[in-house]
């Protein structure tokens, strides 16, 4: 992680009933998209490494026989538990509390590890090692985020732009101009360069797929809110007692830029890299199926 900073239990602190509502979702096309790359057909084990409220691990568990989700928050891996009922995969589905850090922690081998917008909060290093050694023979990571390098008009959208500078800038207003994180702060944000990581820890690629977005997503004032709030660095218990007040102006910002409520937006594309446990020349991928098959 970076340096002068140590995460800490409180990152995400009451950011979970937050999280499903207010992140944007992955491209809708991102399950189908690694299930052609990858082969996969309904068998093999995921682990979701930071799974949060089981967001990807959910999305891809039709793909395998059995998914597992490592979060070290209680209040995630709760509302993963809920989501995995309400989508009648709770038989399937195994959530663990537990730091990445502390990994293997008994859960076996799998053929696929996912770490989605997740792993810069880690020991990174030795996360990537760790997971290696857990990936079965031919098994691969799987790094997912929105694509950073495409550009989202808003041009011919039904309703207005959501607002994230001023939003930002009114967390800023409350919190302060220096990222919060946890207890502490991150004034550089958090790192990137995982791909000299993945290497360092010995695994080889990557191949890069892009699953594309574009589709306008409309968004509700309390979207934008619960946004907001499922931030690590504008989580709800970072303001204290003026809680009621941050969110009483930030709905106010809303409502002054779009009187009816509604935002629109593109839905982000969605960028996936994938690294091998071990060479990729002459590899048909996870599935172990012929390209023709």
């Amino acid at each position: 992680m970076t340096a002068g900073w140590e995460w800490d239990e409180t990152l995400f602190s009451g950011t979970a009933a937050h999280y499903r509502r207010g992140r944007l979702p992955y491209a809708p096309g991102l399950a189908d998209g690694l299930a052609d790359v990858l082969h996969l057909d309904g068998r093999g084990r995921l682990i979701d490494v930071g799974c949060g409220p089981g967001t990807v691990a959910l999305t891809l568990a039709h793909l395998f026989a059995e998914v597992v989700g490592v979060d070290p928050d209680r209040e995630m891996i709760a509302e993963a538990g809920r989501a995995a009922a309400e989508r009648g995969v709770a038989g399937k589905a195994r959530w663990v509390r537990a730091r990445a850090e502390e990994l293997p922690a008994g859960l076996g081998t799998f053929t696929v590890a996912t770490f989605a917008q997740s792993f810069h909060w880690m020991d990174r290093d030795l996360v990537a090692t760790t997971i290696k050694d857990m990936l079965e023979s031919g098994g691969v990571l799987v790094h997912i985020s929105d694509d950073k390098t495409e550009r989202r008009t808003t041009e011919g959208l039904r309703y207005p732009a959501v607002p994230y500078a001023g939003m930002d800038e009114l967390v800023r207003r409350y919190l302060g101009p220096v990222r919060r994180a946890g207890r502490g702060v991150l004034p550089q944000g958090t790192p990137g360069g995982e791909a000299l990581v993945f290497a360092r820890a010995g695994f080889t690629g990557p191949r890069r797929h892009v699953v594309p977005g574009g589709q306008e997503l409309v968004r509700t004032v309390d979207d934008a809110v619960a946004g907001v709030f499922s931030m690590s660095f504008s989580s709800p218990h970072l303001f204290g007692v003026d809680r009621d007040a941050f969110e009483t102006d930030l709905r106010r910002l809303l409502l002054g830029i779009s009187p009816s409520g509604r935002f629109s937006e593109r839905q982000p594309s969605t960028e996936v890299f994938v690294w091998a446990k071990g060479p990729t020349e002459g590899r048909p991928g996870v599935g172990r199926r012929s390209p023709n098959s």
